[in-house]
């Protein structure tokens, strides 16, 4: 076989699989969870809290003059950021900078360094938490491990983490709730020797995969007996007490 033919058969074969893995993205954004009403009103300012959007993220500030911490979120699999909104805006209430990136096709395995970005654009920001739910918090808990010196936490929301952080000097706070059917609590339970001993761990009774988020129900989760507002009030209340 020449050397040409061989060349035009490797290009073609490279073709072939970028064409598939783009038809699979593309699938995945068609599906992709949307925000409702709910989160599309979070976005909005209010006396407390400032909202800016930017093409890469959403900044939810607090109104005070200063605060010292921010949250980095990353969003689910396949769900909008704009989801999030409920949850942070009500963190942001607290005096806790928080900010939403948004994910390549709403995958954040596909750009887990994203919160390189937001960490530049705040220089003043003393301490900084990665947050993230189901597999945005794996990816937020990979990006806390490989810049441990520079990151204080993570929030893992219906997560866990396949990196070990129990030795990266690093706060950890793990919630899921006892209705949750979309994560593997095998993988969960697997997982949690990555975790230091001293994690702070809340499960929440009645709680679900989805409610964390706002963007209606996700195949294959358990029936919620917590409204996604009750849901998240004992999450906005864990996180901020895991802050202090």
């Amino acid at each position: 076989m020449s050397k040409n033919r061989f060349f035009r058969i490797i290009c073609f074969f490279f073709l072939v699989v970028a064409t598939i893995l783009v038809v699979c993205l593309e699938r995945a954004d068609d599906i992709a969870y949307e925000a409702d009403a709910t989160a599309k009103a979070a976005l909005e300012s209010s006396k407390n809290v400032t909202v800016i959007e930017k093409n890469d993220y959403i900044v939810f500030e607090p109104a005070r003059e200063f605060y010292s911490k921010g949250i980095i979120f990353y969003p689910g699999g396949v769900v909008e950021a704009e989801a999030y909104a409920p949850l942070m805006h009500a963190v942001a209430e607290e005096g806790y900078l928080c900010i939403i990136v948004k994910m390549p096709l709403e995958l954040a395995v596909l750009d887990a360094d994203k919160a390189d970005e937001v960490r530049k654009d705040y220089p003043n920001i003393a301490d900084w938490y990665m947050a993230g739910h189901s597999l945005g918090g794996a990816m937020a808990a990979t990006y806390a491990h490989e810049h441990a010196s520079q990151i204080n936490g993570v929030i893992l929301l219906a997560s866990y983490s396949t990196e070990d952080l129990s030795r990266d000097n690093l706060e950890v706070l793990s919630i899921y709730g006892t209705m949750d059917c979309v994560l593997n609590m095998e993988n969960y339970e697997e997982y949690r020797e990555n975790l230091p001993a001293d994690t702070t761990e809340l499960i929440l009774e009645g709680g679900n995969h989805a409610n964390f988020g706002n963007y209606g129900a996700q195949k294959d989760d358990g029936v919620a007996k917590l409204s996604a507002e009750d849901q998240q009030t004992s999450t906005v209340e864990a996180i901020c007490e895991f802050l202090k």
